[in-house]
């Protein structure tokens, strides 16, 4: 059972698979909950000087823990709210704090008639963790609309704003993620520029201009942007829904691989030879190819639904990009299922995908 909001440091139960969108994962030594900025500040401070691990949980919509669990302590982000923090002739300042859950954000901006999130419509989790990682979907990126965060770095115990520009933003990527974060910052607000002529940022992707009925680069009313945006998402199981199996995941297992143009040129090869559609491809601005995943998966002989119907976790049915859980497995099963699905792909275009979600006391 999934324990209800409170301001009480520890909670009655560690367990952590509750936590997470995939609902797989073993009890942290401990778990407490931040309902406010000072308190996440707080709870990391205690965890720091007990030289205790410390485990930051948001939505777990892009997390993978062991089936041991964390052997310390986890921390739940549950500080929430948003408001105008800076208005000129077009554009506004939202600042959101790291807890508050996303798409409840990109609703609300939707309902006020504020444009550049509507894009990102869908995403399960929480606000903080999408500039760590740079989210990005349908044409847009948190690095287009980010102006900076607020930090509290573990490692020398500042606290204060650090711009957009101080991220290192890249695809799927900041310096506020994994290793790279090497003084321990914990994003505890996020500020995003936004327009307010109602109108969404402009359509980029090919997929979401079709579906719209517009040409790339048009904008259109963000309501409709939104709505667009979720059916495609619904349509590939990338919506959160308690009655669809396919939800239950923790999103992309995998990030589009970014490589050289040889390899680029090989894998178009190989696709040639076995008579498949090609691999979808964009170009990089830095003379590099960012290939699609799910293509590759779905070429090097990995079908939706692998691999059956019976198994506690397979590939989605609607999306080889998602690995799902459906009641009853384990992190074991879902990392040997993932191991399968990389491995397909690195025999057949050696290209080896690496993981999307934050792996915790597990590995592939």
């Amino acid at each position: 059972m999934t324990p209800g909001p409170t301001t009480a440091a520890t909670l009655e139960t560690a367990l952590l698979a509750p936590h997470t969108t995939l609902g797989l994962g073993g009890p942290a030594r401990r778990l407490v909950r931040a309902t406010t900025a000072d308190e996440v500040v707080e709870r990391a401070r205690a965890a720091d000087g007990a030289d205790e691990p410390l485990l930051l949980v948001g939505g777990g919509s892009n997390l993978v823990v062991g089936d041991a669990g964390f052997a310390g302590t986890a921390l739940l982000l549950d500080h929430r709210g948003h408001e105008v923090v800076e208005r000129d002739a077009d554009s506004v300042v939202l600042h959101a704090a790291a807890g508050h859950d996303w798409d409840a954000l990109v609703a609300d901006t939707v309902a006020d008639g504020l444009g550049g999130l509507e894009c990102l419509s869908g995403i399960p989790g929480r606000t903080g963790a999408t500039p760590v990682q740079n989210v990005g979907a349908y044409g847009v990126e948190v690095a287009d609309l980010l102006v900076g965060v607020d930090l509290y770095a573990r490692r020398t115990g500042r606290r204060g704003p650090a711009a957009a520009s101080d991220l290192d933003l890249g695809y799927r990527t900041s310096r506020l993620k994994g290793a790279r974060n090497v003084d321990g910052e914990i994003v505890l607000g996020v500020r995003f520029r936004l327009t307010t002529d109602g109108l969404s940022a402009p359509i980029r992707y090919a997929e979401l201009a079709r579906v719209l009925d517009v040409a790339p680069g048009s904008r259109v009313p963000v309501a409709d942007a939104r709505e667009a945006v979720l059916g495609l998402r619904r349509a590939k199981g990338m919506v959160l829904d308690p009655d669809d199996a396919d939800s239950r995941s923790a999103g992309s297992f995998f990030t589009n691989p970014v490589v050289d143009t040889e390899t680029a040129a090989r894998v178009a090869a190989r696709t040639e030879e076995r008579g498949q559609v090609p691999v979808t491809a964009w170009p990089q601005p830095d003379g590099r190819v960012k290939l699609s995943a799910a293509a590759l998966i779905e070429r090097a002989g990995i079908p939706r639904g692998h691999p059956g119907v019976h198994s506690p976790v397979r590939v989605s049915t609607k999306h080889t990009l998602a690995l799902t859980h459906r009641g009853g497995g384990t992190t074991d099963d879902l990392l040997a299922l993932a191991r399968d699905v990389r491995d397909h792909v690195a025999v057949a275009f050696g290209i080896v995908l690496e993981p999307e979600p934050v792996l915790v006391a597990c590995a592939l």
